[in-house]
């Protein structure tokens, strides 16, 4: 009666369930993801909820996985002798799963369900994995172009896996990876310039140092947590990059055959971030820049309207 209990609890957690025929250890699995994504990220999370139920569940398993690579990293290693060691078992436990078909771990066996499902191949995360290795050493990127090839890894993999998810309305699904690539990159970037206090406590600086030399920011100001008119030059040209990505994902969602309201509405959580950080004076040290449940729902509202004028879905 308990596992007939659970089984019920997990469906009316995720719906979506209840439209495939999964084990009720892999629905554990699915909700165990799924608690992973809510408690890391409010605004993925709040996102995620304008999908297909038959997707959502999906979605938390990808980001699951990443989820706690990126963890092993930043957050903890516990039972490792080092974060290198740790995100080195991740890989090694990945890549196992898919050779075995199975894994001991939840987030593993839930992934690997839904890449089965949605022919996302293996190799799909190997730059993910060389991103997060490289997090372990490279703290400063000389250039943007420099940047991008860390988000090349740490960013993109996670716009084309939903992309599988998604499904498109092109015959190649190739084809809508441009737009998902620049809507995960103006994503990052968004975190990236919301997060600049906090990345600086890790040794960690992800402005690239071409602008800060450029904007005359140097670390020293990041330091000491100075909001000069220079760094408000500097975010603001940073800004503007990142809504040039914004602009090119945005024209892309209509190649989505499903989710389009939930990516378009993650793409205006995520952009509304630096609004957030124009509010808060550009103090990128002590402030989070945020969006309140009332303006997320007011962004998703703005969402709706762009996607009824797409061509529809086929």
């Amino acid at each position: 009666m308990a596992l007939k209990r659970l089984s019920h609890t997990l469906v009316a957690t995720l719906p979506g369930l209840a439209t495939e025929t999964v084990s009720r250890t892999l629905a554990a699995d699915y909700q165990h993801c799924h608690a992973i994504m809510r408690a890391a990220s409010k605004n993925y999370s709040f996102a995620s909820r304008m999908l297909p139920p038959s997707k959502v569940h999906h979605v938390a398993a990808l980001y699951a996985v990443l989820r706690v690579g990126d963890d092993r990293v930043d957050v903890q290693h516990t039972g490792f002798d080092s974060a290198r060691a740790a995100i080195e078992d991740w890989q090694t436990s990945y890549w196992r799963a898919f050779e075995t078909g199975d894994s001991p771990h939840p987030v593993l066996r839930a992934y690997l369900h839904t890449a089965q499902q949605f022919g996302i191949a293996p190799d799909l995360l190997t730059a993910y994995f060389r991103a997060m290795l490289d997090d372990l050493t490279i703290t400063r990127y000389p250039t943007f172009a420099a940047l991008l090839h860390y988000m090349d890894g740490s960013a993109v993999p996670v716009g084309r896996a939903m992309t599988h998810i998604l499904g498109t309305t092109t015959l190649s699904i190739s084809t809508a990876y441009p737009a998902a690539d620049a809507l995960s990159i103006a994503m990052q970037l968004s975190n990236f310039w919301r997060d600049i206090g906090e990345d600086w406590v890790r040794g960690r600086v992800y402005i690239p140092q071409e602008d800060l030399t450029r904007f005359s920011v140097s670390e020293d100001d990041l330091l000491a947590g100075r909001v000069s008119e220079r760094l408000i030059a500097l975010l603001e040209f940073e800004f503007a990059r990142t809504e040039q990505y914004y602009e090119q994902a945005r024209r892309g969602v209509a190649l989505l055959a499903s989710g389009r309201i939930g990516v378009m509405s993650a793409l205006e959580i995520y952009r509304a971030i630096m609004d957030g950080i124009r509010r808060n004076g550009y103090d990128v040290f002590t402030r989070r820049a945020g969006t309140s449940r009332l303006q997320k729902i007011g962004l998703v509202l703005r969402a709706w309207r762009q996607v009824q004028h797409m061509p529809p879905a086929m």
